[in-house]
């Protein structure tokens, strides 16, 4: 997607290689003019002064490359992206008991659809995934290997419930509209199962017949 750094008054922008299909472990960094940043390390003068060390050529080259690839392509692969993302949220949401974390429409990213599913855990229900060779996570991108529920979620004013029963789904460029049917089989099935083990769905069962 574009981003303008002076519409949105962008003083520091980090851009990490991979989430544009480039190569991991290489990065850029924008900073505006003006804008004071000590030195991360010291001992060297490359990158200004402010990373010292030999600089990943092979790795800037990629970046570029990708960069360069995802530019070319950006417009079309936003449009053909949304619709797959707008595809998957309105089929999980008529899985009973799903609630969309987030904005909706144009105030989403393209390539991410984050759900929770109530009475289960989004761990458990990402082990079975995993297991069908369906990639996905649960909290935020920046925390995927913590088991606490997302701090970013929970200060968008989810429950703690809620927030634990969340799962994120990444699409990229090699999805197609066949994958979100083929992620539904697996899906429903496994959430159904899950849904009957659990003593919160139990309790909610019980309450719904008083």
């Amino acid at each position: 997607m574009p981003v303008d750094v002076d519409a949105l008054g962008i003083d520091l922008l980090s851009l990490s290689a991979h989430k544009f299909h480039g190569p991991k472990g290489i990065g850029a960094l924008y900073i505006r003019k003006g804008t004071r940043l000590g030195s991360m390390l010291h001992g060297g003068a490359q990158e200004r002064s402010r990373r010292p060390g030999t600089e990943n050529v092979m790795g800037i080259a990629g970046m570029g490359a990708a960069l360069t690839a995802a530019l070319e392509t950006m417009d079309s692969e936003h449009r053909r992206l949304t619709a797959i993302r707008d595809k998957l949220i309105d089929r999980l949401l008529k899985i009973p008991h799903t609630r969309l974390n987030g904005a909706t429409g144009d105030s989403r990213l393209a390539r991410n659809v984050n759900v929770s599913f109530e009475y289960i855990e989004g761990e458990s229900l990402l082990l079975h995934l995993d297991m069908h060779n369906c990639c996905a996570s649960t909290g935020s991108a920046c925390s995927s290997g913590a088991l606490d529920p997302s701090h970013v979620l929970m200060a968008m004013g989810l429950a703690h419930e809620h927030a634990n029963g969340a799962i994120r789904f990444t699409l990229g460029r090699e999805n197609t509209a066949e994958d979100v049917d083929t992620l539904l089989e697996i899906l429903i099935p496994t959430v159904q199962k899950l849904r009957e083990m659990s003593p919160l769905y139990d309790d909610y069962k019980r309450n719904k017949k008083e």
